[in-house]
């Protein structure tokens, strides 16, 4: 028998698709479940049908509740070892185009955009790259274009630079002014910030490199699939994958359009399938 809670939170996403053409449908159920019991509670609602019908009567409320849908914790250079490898299997291989696309998706608030803007700086390589970072969340978007962090969070960001082998003091790339970390015009400027869903959009560029850290494993079987197939469509033959440390793409439906480059990083190149 279905669990009654499940059923509700079903009906939820399923309304929140019809409603606002957001599609959640096919995310992980048990990260739904928390979500939606910290958003259930956080807006007074004694039960998710309540939460339903609040929702599709008011656009503002489900504005807020995107922030407990969609993934907003990042930071800048998260996993060190994954920009070491960068710097080793990828920008080697950028270098050799007189210009080159990479694709963050699922940007959330820009750190990831942010952190590989300084990477291809520090590689002479910035001048050549269009950055574009997509997220479904316009308030996230908003916060990212906009390349404003509290500057509480510079120290720890700088310590993560550091260890993915930065060559430059991490101050070198915002300025500080009260309270907030304001990040270098030259960064700003190569990343176009942009509305894209993995969940119902299609492939908008062809790029040379995606990454796509974290966002797959709130996703199910069928949804994953359905992004790594955008991801290979957007590739070309000898263009990288970037994922998450718990995420691969060994047991997808594209499996064979990837090969591994860096494997505890979690690199692909794409190859012929």
């Amino acid at each position: 028998m279905n669990d009654p809670h499940d059923l509700e939170l079903r009906l939820l996403v399923d309304a929140i698709y019809q409603r606002y053409h957001y599609d959640f449908r096919h995310y992980a159920m048990v990260s739904l479940r928390r979500r939606m019991a910290a958003a259930t509670a956080r807006f007074g609602a004694k039960t998710l049908s309540e939460l339903q019908g609040r929702i599709l009567r008011e656009p503002a409320l489900f504005a807020q509740l995107l922030d407990y849908l969609t993934v907003q914790v990042s930071e800048m250079f998260r996993d060190p070892a994954y920009f070491l490898a960068l710097r080793r299997e990828v920008l080697p291989r950028l270098q050799t185009f007189p210009s080159f696309k990479i694709w963050v998706a699922g940007c959330s608030n820009g750190e990831e955009a942010y952190s590989l803007a300084i990477l291809l700086q520090e590689a002479g390589l910035l001048p050549r790259a269009m950055i574009y970072a997509t997220d479904i969340n316009a308030t996230s978007l908003e916060r990212a274009r906009a390349g404003v962090f509290p500057l509480a969070r510079m120290a720890d960001f700088s310590a993560a630079y550091q260890r993915a082998g930065g060559q430059a003091p991490f101050s070198d790339y915002y300025t500080a002014n009260y309270g907030n970390a304001l990040m270098d015009k030259a960064l700003r400027k190569a990343i176009v910030f942009a509305d894209h869903s993995l969940a119902t959009d299609s492939v908008f560029a062809e790029v040379q490199f995606v990454s796509c850290r974290n966002v797959l494993i709130y996703f199910d079987r069928a949804l994953q699939d359905r992004a790594l197939g955008l991801f290979r469509d957007a590739l070309p033959v000898g263009g990288f994958l970037g994922i998450g440390s718990r995420e691969s793409v060994r047991f997808s439906a594209h499996a064979a359009a990837f090969r591994e480059v860096a494997g505890p990083e979690r690199i692909y190149q794409r190859v012929r399938d």
